[in-house]
């Protein structure tokens, strides 16, 4: 009965639909579910963002061939972009997502607005089996719930990979990982931002001329204040506070410059050290956010006693893993940064940063449920670890093993670029938005025949590993 049955790909973003793109290479069935109207839904929310990586990291392989095939009705005239220009959200959707998502292999399998909300087993005979079930678990086919606007509809599947990602769980800026007080009720009224406001277009009247506090120190947190800073050359009375967890640590904070072999990330802590040194940022140390109180502005009263008063509050503090949807199946999650466990001690960030996190597929991401895999950023939990080029070699070994290929599901290889620094705070992950130098122009491009490292070292399982960054692929705003 299973085998008749698709293969659940939760998610229609870059990491989603190569997990789809895999899967048809191999013969497999595949049905994609997006909560969103269209693929890249929530990059789109970001599109005014330049990545850190070029398109060489951006593009899956199996996607490109899928893009450069032609297939009945489609004549495989996809124009790739170059490998060595930086793309932006928009620009990654418009010119990757969207193409690989009307493709005629994977559009007829792609449900738009359809968003999980729960995930259990049901037994032949139509009996649910909730995660307390063991007896024939692991036959039985998935019950995926999804929340549609004609109401919940039930769907059945013999396998789930799980891309939703982390972006609408954004973390709480209270202090010990829990909402400060009154943090709800700003949310509400608007004094709380999360996720990558565009200061320099949408939201320019939003924020011009007002007390900002941003917290987070990292890549979204800096890519915010540099284009906070152009917007306070505009408007000279925005007043820019950056709150920081913890002490100033000018390595931690502006990595590692000259060294990253990613040139755009390497400029965006350069850009941020020039505006706070030219004071036109004030960093303020040892941020713990215990209560809040919404007036004409908002009173923000931290830990230590010390009060501040605000327009708004960006919150670049982070995403979290949305784990309720999952609560009837049997997962194994390391208890601290709420990833797979064998994947949570190679990803941990109080002990790794961006360039010493091994390769891994579906060995390291199975879980006691079998056939059922969290991959992308979500896999990485709290961690911001994450790059898209390492999302895609999960999903190449996971498509391999859902297909009976122990052998290509075994061998997991990757070649990313060196890093400087990443940080427990980026909002988003390695791959994630960073900024452009202050003086608006985008660092110069790499030979196309290195692409954009200088000596990239290919990384395996059981090897001393290269780098990886996530969503610490995000670069240049506008």
């Amino acid at each position: 009965m299973n085998q008749n049955l698709p293969v659940i790909v939760i998610g229609a973003g870059p990491i989603g639909l190569a997990t789809a793109a895999h899967l048809r290479e191999r013969g497999q069935d595949v049905l994609v579910l997006e909560a969103g109207d269209s693929a890249g839904a929530a990059i789109a929310q970001w599109s005014h963002i330049k990545l850190f990586s070029p398109w060489r990291f951006n593009i899956d392989a199996a996607s490109r061939r899928l893009l450069e095939t032609p297939n009945e009705g489609y004549a495989g005239d996809w124009e790739a972009p170059r490998i060595t220009k930086l793309p932006t959200g928009a620009e990654l959707v418009s010119q990757y997502l969207q193409p690989l998502a009307v493709h005629p292999e994977l559009a007829p399998r792609i449900r738009y607005s359809h968003r999980v909300v729960k995930i259990s087993r049901v037994l032949a005979d139509g009996r649910g089996a909730d995660k307390a079930r063991t007896a024939n678990r692991d036959d039985a086919p998935f019950l995926v719930r999804t929340e549609t606007p004609g109401g919940l509809v039930d769907l059945l599947g013999r396998a789930v990979v799980d891309a939703s990602g982390t972006w609408n769980q954004p973390s709480p800026v209270g202090r010990g990982g829990i909402e400060a007080i009154g943090e709800a009720e700003a949310c509400e009224q608007g004094f709380i931002i999360s996720g990558l406001p565009d200061p320099l277009g949408a939201d320019e009247h939003e924020l011009a001329g007002k007390d900002l506090l941003v917290l987070g120190a990292g890549h979204s947190a800096a890519n915010t204040i540099i284009a906070l800073g152009r917007l306070q050359k505009q408007y000279p009375d925005t007043r820019i506070r950056w709150g920081l967890r913890g002490e100033a640590n000018p390595i931690r904070l502006y990595g590692g410059g000259a060294s990253d072999q990613l040139p755009a990330r390497g400029q965006l802590g350069t850009s941020l050290r020039r505006l706070v040194e030219n004071g036109h940022v004030e960093l303020l140390e040892n941020v713990s956010v215990a209560s809040m109180n919404a007036g004409e502005q908002l009173a923000v009263v931290l830990a230590d006693g010390r009060e501040l008063a605000v327009d708004r509050i960006i919150a670049a503090t982070g995403f979290r893993p949305d784990l309720q949807m999952l609560s009837e199946l049997r997962l194994e999650l390391d208890e601290c940064v709420e990833a797979p466990r064998q994947l949570g001690s190679l990803i941990d960030p109080e002990f790794h940063s961006c360039g010493t996190v091994s390769a891994h597929g579906a060995k390291e991401l199975a879980h006691p449920e079998k056939d059922f895999y969290i991959v992308g950023m979500k896999s990485y939990g709290r961690a911001p670890t994450f790059l898209m080029a390492t999302g895609y070699e999960q999903v190449r070994s996971i498509a391999a093993a859902l297909s009976g290929d122990a052998e290509a599901a075994g061998r997991v290889e990757l070649e990313l670029p060196e890093t400087g620094v990443c940080s427990t705070d980026l909002g988003g992950s390695c791959d994630a938005p960073a900024s452009e130098n202050s003086c608006g122009t985008e660092p110069a491009e790499p030979a196309e025949s290195s692409g954009c490292c200088s000596s990239p070292q290919p990384v395996s399982l059981g090897m001393s590993t290269g780098t990886l960054h996530g969503n610490s692929e995000l670069a240049a705003g506008r």
